[in-house]
């Protein structure tokens, strides 16, 4: 779904919804599942904010059951993904920019942050960790980079949640470092 940055800006950068959209990815959660994976969001707050984001296209209804006398509502994340359009993320400014990525670091704190909550913490046995490397490459290179990191990944995102997989967020930047 595309979006423009004003779209995008007031839908998504938004701290209870950040946390819908990322509980609800790569699975698909009823208001209740989401209920509890966020028991510390009101239960009034999560509705609105679930009603604003599927309204929006944000989060699709991809089954509807009946549960007792009323209709229970299954969402998850619309398939072709939450990025805002190549046009748009050209189009921002240094400022959006800046959001956006404040928000993309405040939800890995915050997943991290659950994460050393747990009950058990184990790095190297969860399969978790983190790191800063500098890799020197021509454009070439970053290319080949770049086409096989895509490559590698891309079948692994049709994998669907259940049976013995864990899910694992995997977050990237690249960015150029300034010389001086």
């Amino acid at each position: 779904m595309s979006f423009s940055i004003e779209q995008w800006a007031e839908l998504a950068l938004h701290p209870v919804r950040i946390r819908i959209l990322s509980a609800t990815a790569g699975a698909r959660r009823t208001a209740s599942d989401l209920a509890g994976l966020l028991p510390d969001v009101p239960q009034a707050t999560l509705y609105r904010q679930i009603s604003t984001l599927a309204k929006a296209g944000l989060l699709v209804v991809v089954e509807e059951r009946k549960v007792g006398g009323a209709k229970e509502r299954v969402y998850a994340l619309p398939e072709e993904g939450l990025t805002p359009s190549p046009q748009a993320l050209a189009a921002a400014s240094r400022e959006e920019h800046a959001r956006y990525f404040t928000a993309f670091v405040s939800t890995l704190l915050s997943e991290f942050s659950r994460y050393l909550a747990g009950e058990h913490v184990d790095l190297a046995a969860d399969g978790a960790g983190y790191q800063q490397l500098v890799l020197h490459l021509d454009e070439e290179e970053f290319l080949r980079f770049a086409q096989g990191f895509a490559e590698l990944v891309r079948p692994l995102l049709a994998n669907e949640p259940g049976g013995q997989r864990t899910p694992r967020l995997l977050a990237t930047v690249l960015l150029p470092l300034r010389k001086g």
